[in-house]
């Protein structure tokens, strides 16, 4: 009895060390890799938006165009759509004109906003020059382009 007891007792024991030991190869062995944490957007690959309007529709931002090309400023194809060509063009007219819109790099950001508000001020309107491109400028921005040069 000793003898059948014991084998009981072993075989037992075998059969739990075989399944603890499958359960212990199944986790690490047949879990799903983990996916390697990427960041969401590189810092090195954002780009400025491709069109600012700031608010002007497209027949408005053709005037705006319009207007810079006359000037002699190269605002590329008056096609409505104020892109980097377009701020660029602004962005060199502004630093001509003493209105400091900083680096020309056809990406509106708060120098170019400053130097829109003083151009705006500088034809008659009463903006807050605070780089911010609120309802205030745009509707300046908008009323200002509603017809050519």
């Amino acid at each position: 009895m000793r003898s059948s007891l014991t084998r009981a007792l072993v075989s037992t024991a075998a059969v739990i060390g075989i399944a603890a030991g499958s359960l212990a190869g199944a986790s690490a062995g047949f879990a799903a890799a983990q996916p390697t944490a990427r960041p969401a957007v590189s810092s090195a690959h954002v780009s400025p938006l491709a069109v600012d309007n700031l608010g002007l529709n497209t027949a408005r931002a053709k005037n705006w165009q319009s207007c810079l090309n006359a000037w002699g400023y190269n605002a590329g194809t008056v096609d409505g759509q104020l892109g980097p060509s377009s701020w660029k063009a602004a962005q060199t007219m502004f630093n001509d004109d003493g209105y400091d819109a900083g680096t020309v790099d056809g990406t509106v950001g708060p120098n170019t906003i400053k130097a829109l508000q003083r151009f705006l001020n500088g034809v008659g309107y009463n903006l807050t020059v605070d780089g911010i491109a609120g309802s205030a400028t745009e509707g300046a921005f908008w009323d200002y382009n509603a017809t050519g040069c």
